[in-house]
């Protein structure tokens, strides 16, 4: 088949992936306003909980089946989206919101990094380029720039970025094996409200009143339109060059936290975040199929 006719497939996927940055750096401010009332594991149940009513209401309209031949792969899918997702945000709670989504979109070199392994797809050399450099960004935005007491949920927010690599990378897999976007954000959604509501009766729960709504509605909304978009995008388009679009996310991030908190980051932080950005575009040459 002619190599041009795969191009505007390419477009939409790079197109639903600027959708969902969008929705993610909303998402990601909200969670932000929410940690000031709820923990993280609360956060994510709210999350998932809407958005799950969300995804099935749109199955029962349109009758669609939620059976799968691939229920390991997106349980797997699932469960790690989950961790790496309480991760995400106990670093927003904790850290300046560029920071904490500079730390988990470390993700597209980590995709870089499963590919040859999980996808089949050969790397070239390059790749340890960008390791390499996204090395030096992570070392320079923990060491000088994160005092002590973040340290830890610095640590968490990368630990995250690790995990939703590994996440998106069985988002791949099961495109390739032609499995519906919305019954992979099904099972991912079933599975974390399960999972959140478990993990808050551990812990404390804190009621929410009529104040909180909005913010909480808003949260699952803009979680839900970011995820459809991005597994749509992981479809449609090429599996690195579509990563690396989602640091439109870090940008976005930026303007939010400063206008809305204040968040001025230091010369050495926006270094950092520079030198993963350019990781991560590296990453994306580097990592596609000879």
């Amino acid at each position: 088949m002619p190599e041009n006719q795969f191009v505007p497939s390419s477009r939409h996927g790079s197109l639903w992936m600027l959708v969902a940055a969008l929705c993610f750096a909303i998402m990601g401010a909200l969670v932000k306003v929410g940690s000031a009332k709820f923990s993280s594991a609360e956060l994510v149940f709210y999350r998932s909980l809407f958005g799950l009513m969300m995804i099935v209401s749109s199955i029962q309209i349109n009758n669609l089946s939620i059976k799968t031949p691939y229920l390991k792969k997106q349980l797997a899918r699932a469960s790690v989206g989950f961790i790496s997702l309480l991760m995400f945000f106990y670093a927003i709670a904790h850290l300046p919101l560029a920071t904490a989504i500079t730390l988990n979109y470390t993700s597209p070199l980590f995709l870089a990094a499963f590919m040859p392994f999980m996808l089949h797809e050969q790397a070239k050399k390059t790749l340890f380029l960008a390791i390499f450099i996204s090395f030096i960004g992570v070392v320079i935005l923990l060491k000088p720039s994160i005092v002590k007491e973040d340290l830890l949920a610095a640590l968490i927010g990368l630990a995250s970025g690790f995990g939703a690599g590994l996440a998106y990378s069985y988002v791949k897999q099961l495109s390739n094996l032609h499995e519906p976007d919305w019954r992979t954000v099904f099972y991912f959604t079933l599975f974390s409200t399960i999972g959140a509501s478990i993990w808050m009766c551990i812990g404390d729960f804190t009621l929410p009143n009529w104040q909180d709504i909005p913010t909480l509605l808003g949260l699952g909304a803009s979680a839900t339109i970011a995820q459809l978009a991005l597994t749509r995008a992981y479809r449609t388009g090429k599996t690195l060059t579509v990563a690396s679009l989602s640091y439109a996310t870090v940008i976005i991030s930026s303007l939010f936290g400063t206008v809305f908190w204040g968040e001025h980051l230091s010369p050495s932080e926006w270094l950092a975040i520079v030198l993963i950005v350019i990781a991560g575009m590296i990453s994306v040459h580097a990592s596609l199929r000879k």
